[in-house]
């Protein structure tokens, strides 16, 4: 699997397969919705998704800046950025990525 990001290439098409198992997300969110417990239940429902950490890291007048991380096995980036999109949210950057290839550590 090759997984695009804002025009940053994440994987190897040479290596095969990659698993992402832990990505560290820079995440801008409305005030007004869903609280970040939504936030975390819902992301928990992506496939590959087993462990949530939702840390507030600045509240603004009408946003909440805050540092997802997300772990589990060949997590679902696009199902991540789907679900924090409908709930108001973007990932302003990817700050850290971990991943396995061909599933083995």
């Amino acid at each position: 699997m090759l997984i695009s990001w804002m025009g940053i290439g994440i994987g190897c098409a040479v290596w095969g397969r990659m698993g992402i198992t832990k990505l560290v997300l820079d995440v801008l969110k409305t005030l007004r919705g869903s609280t970040i417990i939504d936030v975390a239940h819902k992301l928990l429902e992506v496939d590959g998704v087993s462990r949530i950490s939702i840390k507030v890291d600045e509240v603004g007048v009408e946003v909440v800046v805050l540092t997802i991380t997300i772990e589990g096995t060949d997590i679902d980036f696009d199902g991540v950025k789907s679900v924090l999109e409908g709930m108001g949210a973007v990932v302003h950057s990817v700050d850290e990525v971990a991943a396995t290839r061909d599933g083995g550590i």
